[in-house]
């Protein structure tokens, strides 16, 4: 009876064991499959990581060459003793979102710093041998010796006019460009001061920090060794997703971006007040005493603010004098308006009859930012103020025609956005 049991139990047991050890070579293909493609996956996402960070990250190579040329005597600057002898300007976390301009988080005097510096694009990591020559012959080439400074004094203006346009405050931005030039206040300024200062002009960033020092929303420049500078430290991002590899970024969905920032941005009465800030700096890049700037880069990643939630822009780069614009735009050829356009978003009309760009921009600044404010204020708005605020910002983003002639409309708009917000958060702790 028992063998009976034993045996009856084996009949039952039998189809499931072949069956199970049939499965079993296809289900251990299957893991291997799956663990190989983890493997490869894993490995080309570091090897992208390493590929782009090695290529973004180069601050050891400014640093390098900035010395070199501090010892050689051919540049000068306020942190040059610092950055090179006693060594106490602290590299930190790198930012750089493009090969030619490394940005760098940063410590100095105690003081938590953000540290800029150029390489040129054509410098590929096979030319790194001979950077150092090949920047002291491009980039630090002006003046040169026995120039007078009544005669840099007029490089500097000419270089001002075609970059800011013929305004009658330049004298005075001259003037202050030659007080940063004498780096250790010795009351004259030396060949590598002038060669510094002429270089530091050179990048669109710098000039735009010194054009713009006296307004709250731009950094303040704080030290320079040649091209190479400092400013306050970077202030935090109103996009979540700038804290991603560069890289990756762009591949992030509209929606996605929006749910980020709902989830992680600032409360709302905050992003309230951000949003002021960004206002006010759109006035301060209209009609201010060095002109106008254009803003060609609109994006929430550009949106900064402080540890008291006070609007800081975040990037200058792609800010631009309205010269500059014009001239690059005027005359341009084109087939369409999508070819005349400077930056990513500063864009012209193109005239078909002639096939050429005309030097007026199509969008002004505050209908860009306006653009932006919809996904950056809308979600979360209070209830009694959605419906007024969405009508407010539709409002904006339609200001169109060509941006010199919209000053009246763009005033009492600009205007009417700021009251509104200002309302809400007013007499409260977000003010």
């Amino acid at each position: 009876m028992r063998r009976l049991r034993r045996l009856a139990h084996l009949v039952l047991l039998c189809p499931f064991s072949k069956g199970l050890q049939g499965r079993l070579p296809g289900i251990r293909v299957k893991y291997v499959l799956l663990v190989w493609l983890g493997i490869f996956a894993g490995s080309w996402m570091v090897y992208l990581h390493y590929s782009s960070y090695s290529e973004l990250c180069r601050g050891h190579v400014c640093q390098v060459v900035i010395c070199d040329q501090y010892r050689k005597g051919i540049i000068s600057g306020s942190i040059c003793r610092d950055l090179c002898e006693l060594h106490k300007v602290e590299w930190r976390t790198c930012l750089s979102s493009a090969p030619g301009q490394q940005v760098y988080s940063g410590l100095w005097q105690d003081k938590e710093v953000t540290i800029k510096c150029g390489i040129e694009e054509a410098l590929s990591s096979k030319a790194r041998s001979e950077v150092a020559p090949r920047r002291e012959l491009v980039l630090f080439d002006k003046p040169t010796r026995g120039t007078s400074i009544k005669e840099f004094r007029e490089m500097t203006l000419s270089f001002l006019k075609a970059n800011l346009g013929d305004l009658p405050s330049l004298p005075a931005l001259v003037g202050q460009v030659l007080l940063l030039a004498d780096f250790n206040k010795d009351s004259r300024v030396s060949l590598a001061e002038a060669k510094s200062v002429w270089a530091l002009l050179q990048r669109n960033e710098f000039l735009l920090l010194l054009s713009l020092q006296e307004k709250e929303h731009a950094s303040r420049l704080l030290g320079c060794c040649g091209d190479l500078y400092l400013t306050e430290g970077a202030p935090r991002g109103s996009w979540p997703g700038a804290a991603l590899p560069p890289l990756l970024r762009p591949l992030l969905p509209p929606a996605l971006h929006r749910a980020l920032q709902q989830w992680f941005g600032p409360a709302w009465p905050w992003r309230a007040k951000i949003a002021i800030g960004l206002l006010e700096f759109v006035e301060e890049l209209f009609h201010g005493a060095y002109g106008t700037f254009y803003m060609c880069e609109t994006t929430l990643a550009n949106v900064g603010y402080t540890a008291t939630y006070d609007f800081k822009m975040a990037d200058l780069q792609q800010v631009a004098p309205e010269a500059t614009v014009r001239r690059f735009l005027q005359g341009r050829r084109c087939e369409q308006s999508a070819d005349c356009t400077y930056g990513r978003d500063c864009r012209a009309p193109c005239d078909q009859l002639m096939r050429q760009c005309k030097g007026d921009l199509i969008q002004p600044n505050l209908a860009k930012v306006c653009e932006l404010l919809r996904d950056y204020l809308l979600p979360g708005a209070p209830a009694d103020l959605r419906e007024e605020l969405g009508k407010q910002l539709r409002t904006c983003t339609t200001l169109s025609g060509l941006a010199s002639q919209v000053e009246a409309h763009h005033s009492l708009v600009l205007s009417h956005l700021k009251t509104l917000l200002w309302k809400k958060i007013s007499n409260t702790k977000y003010s």
